[in-house]
């Protein structure tokens, strides 16, 4: 599985137990395979994708600016995929 830089940020908030249960590979999933991405005013990357081993939620994963230190992730309950 690809390894991918992290932040402190990340790395305090994966603890969470809300969070604790979101794999390494669904987050490389979303990086590689986003179904949605936009960038932040502060120059941050948001993307998105549907994990289907967790009853078809959406995943979110904040990039830094450089476009692959992940600083955040959770399941964004309010995400709907966009019309093309």
């Amino acid at each position: 599985m690809r390894r991918f830089p992290r932040t402190a940020y990340f790395e305090q908030i994966r603890s969470r137990p809300d969070r604790a249960m979101i794999l390494d590979e669904w987050i490389v999933y979303v990086i590689e395979r986003p179904v949605h991405r936009q960038v932040q005013a502060d120059g941050r990357i948001r993307l998105w994708a549907r994990i289907a081993a967790a009853h078809d939620r959406y995943l979110r994963v904040i990039l830094l600016e450089d476009g692959r230190t992940v600083h955040n992730v959770f399941f964004d309950r309010r995400f709907r995929k966009p019309s093309p």
